[in-house]
């Protein structure tokens, strides 16, 4: 007797998520017309038997959607090439095909738009990190369906998949609290990322909760993240902190690096914590506490938002906050009184 045909099967046969036969046998929406047509297509060839539910929703268009982030954030490869990675599995798992284009600053400059994206051959618009607020509202304004991946403004009327920031940096600090610290530094340019701002927010809201005064002359908000920055802020410290909460792992490993050039050792004299679990963050001697961001879920939920907001275009914005998990490394230990 011949094996019955499963959904499993026509996946297996075309390389893609059972998921997305699913959604293509049932009429649902998430799939693009190309791919809904190769499985209906599959599903007959193999000989497996369903009732058929004409779409819904139907993607429709290209079936393309468009990736665009600024050159410094794809030079970021340890951080943003995760989430592309992960973009490019779940569009694919989606039917979905991947334009790519890098925006130089001359072309932020210029509000000069990927082509692609001036003749509409996208149905759906990702933009990875901070480019500027003009130009993301300039791509939203051609009315593609846009969703921002680590990054929002008030003035930018898009969906957005975020860190939440305050909440991470709140675990973060919390832990140097617990650990007896009470006069810690605040390390980033708040100037440059919402998310900076986020995570002091979210430092405050740890002494707020934990009934501690804030030291504003520990808190150092427009600093670069630059070696040379980093070594003056260390050196020109007056009364020396002991903890440095850092808004990244660059600046965590520089700070580090710093506090270690003169002559403090980490954590017997001073502890460092930092964020995003990068590189910097893991190759540190001692290597650094930081917050752990899922750099997969990222890139998931990026185009299962892309794939809603392309059949829900009138609907109200929505932001996603991911959640970050503190990793507990050498770098910090209690208190030395």
């Amino acid at each position: 007797m011949a094996k019955k045909v499963s959904m499993q099967d026509i996946a297996d046969h075309l390389n893609i998520s059972k998921n997305s036969v699913s959604q293509a046998l049932s009429g649902k929406p998430g799939v693009s017309p190309s791919t809904r047509k190769k499985i209906e297509e599959t599903a007959k060839q193999l000989g497996y038997q369903y009732k058929r539910t004409p779409a819904k929703s139907e993607v429709k268009g290209t079936g393309n959607i468009g990736l665009i982030a600024s050159d410094f954030a794809f030079s970021m490869q340890s951080f943003f090439g995760k989430i592309y990675l992960s973009v490019e599995k779940e569009a694919t798992n989606k039917g979905l095909n991947i334009l790519i284009q890098s925006v130089s600053n001359e072309a932020k400059e210029n509000l000069t738009l990927p082509s692609f994206i001036e003749n509409k051959q996208v149905d759906g618009v990702l933009i990875l990190s901070h480019i500027s607020t003009e130009y993301i509202n300039k791509v939203i304004e051609t009315g593609i369906p846009t969703v921002t991946i680590d990054h929002h403004h008030p003035l930018i009327q898009a969906d957005a998949i975020l860190t939440n920031n305050r909440f991470a940096a709140y675990t973060a600090v919390k832990h140097l609290i617990d650990l007896g610290h009470e006069k810690i530094a605040f390390v980033g340019d708040t100037r440059y990322s919402p998310s900076y701002q986020e995570r002091l927010e979210g430092y405050l809201l740890a002494f707020q909760e934990h009934e501690l005064e804030v030291d504003q002359d520990m808190i150092f908000s427009s600093v670069e993240e630059n070696e040379n920055n980093v070594r003056d802020l260390v050196d020109m410290v007056e009364a020396q902190p002991t903890a440095w909460f850092c808004v990244n792992d660059g600046l965590g490993f520089f700070v580090q690096s710093a506090l270690q050039q003169k002559g403090l050792r980490v954590p017997d004299d001073v502890s460092v914590c930092s964020f995003d679990n990068g590189q910097l963050s893991r190759l540190a001697n001692p290597k650094i506490t930081t917050m752990d961001i899922d750099l997969e879920l990222y890139g998931r939920k990026a185009i299962e938002q892309l794939v809603w907001r392309m059949e829900h275009t009138d609907d109200p914005i929505t932001e996603l906050l991911l959640p970050a998990k503190l990793l507990k490394r050498e770098s910090t230990s209690k208190v030395n009184k």
